[in-house]
């Protein structure tokens, strides 16, 4: 009989925000993560290590399990939900038309465009 891991209904909690706000599938948040780590160092033997912060972090968890989340992921989802909340309280008056804050919220995951 295989043993069920229990999840903490704070890690629970965290992870359906960090889903519900990081609303760019994996695929998209690479693709962006790659155009922002264009240029020079871009074209390394490994190009995943020059994925940009947080991001690659972000798309790290989003490529995991409930249950295989470590401490730092954790962290790492926490921060996302902060930092994505914090901006989009701070939306400016051309709301997504203006590019840098639209840019911010992409870096960590969130599209406002794909807003509901």
């Amino acid at each position: 009989m295989a043993r069920e891991q229990r999840i903490e209904p704070e890690v629970e909690q965290l992870w359906v925000e960090f889903h519900e706000v990081v609303n760019v599938n994996s695929e998209r948040l690479r693709s962006w993560l790659l155009t922002q780590g264009s240029g020079e160092q871009a074209f390394s033997a490994d190009p995943a290590l020059d994925l940009p912060e947080p991001g690659r972090s972000i798309l790290a968890v989003k490529g995991k399990r409930k249950v295989d989340l470590t401490g730092a992921d954790l962290d790492v989802m926490r921060e996302a939900v902060t930092g994505i909340h914090d901006l989009l309280d701070a939306r400016p008056a051309a709301g997504a038309a203006d590019e840098s804050w639209r840019h911010a919220l992409l870096d960590l995951g969130h599209d406002p465009l794909l807003e509901r």
